[in-house]
């Protein structure tokens, strides 16, 4: 069973230093055993400034079993960009996802050793965010989780960074866009303008949320 008095203080020490740490956990609900963790992209990084949103899932022994955890950052829906402009697109959209060796492109799985067999009850979910931090900064192209970005990381770096950074900025960042120009984004990925514009008022502006929308149908 979960340790749950352990995860309310792993929360309080978190908020306690989140001003310094910029790293975040809080529960989805009164659930504590669904959370959310946030992080910011590393310094020096093609991450940096970017705020990346991670969901945690605590299995029944925790602290004694690894929490589960995965990039919560939503990307283009394949299949649904396929049905609008076809086989470049694709293309397009693997090129700007989740961007990182180690991060799957398709589902935001981690590969991370203390989030598998090196876990060990001494850590914390604050630890393990630090831990995912620092993969941003240094990933492991020889141990990926994604083969497709590793080989890329691998032997085109400098377009593995400016597509890294690309990412960074289209979904990880705070937009200060207006609407017309949110529109016209979204229009340049390919969805409908008349779609693209009802997405975004559905959803009271928000790119992030819009293109989730489009993309689920």
């Amino acid at each position: 069973m979960i340790d749950f008095a352990r995860v309310q203080k792993e929360l309080q020490e978190c908020s306690r230093d989140m001003e310094a740490s910029g790293i975040k956990v809080a529960p989805k609900s009164d659930n504590l055993g669904r959370l959310t963790g946030t992080i910011p992209g590393p310094i020096g990084t093609p991450y940096e400034g970017g705020t990346f949103q991670i969901d945690i899932t605590l299995p029944d022994g925790y602290p004694f079993e690894p929490p589960k955890m995965q990039f919560a950052t939503k990307v283009c829906c394949i299949q649904s960009v396929l049905e609008l402009i076809g086989t470049l697109i694709i293309i397009f959209a693997v090129i700007t996802s989740r961007r990182h060796p180690n991060i799957s492109s398709q589902s935001g799985a981690i590969c991370l050793d203390i989030l598998k067999d090196q876990w060990s009850p001494a850590l914390t979910l604050k630890t393990a965010l630090l831990s995912v931090q620092a993969l941003l900064s240094a990933p492991e192209p020889d141990d990926p989780q994604d083969a497709v970005v590793a080989q890329q990381y691998l032997r085109d770096y400098q377009t593995f960074v400016g597509t890294a950074r690309y990412w960074t900025e289209t979904f990880a960042k705070t937009s200060s866009l207006g609407v017309e120009e949110k529109v016209q984004k979204l229009v340049e990925m390919g969805f409908p303008e008349a779609l693209a514009r009802g997405a975004l008022e559905s959803v009271g502006g928000d790119e992030n949320l819009a293109l989730e929308k489009l993309c689920s149908g």
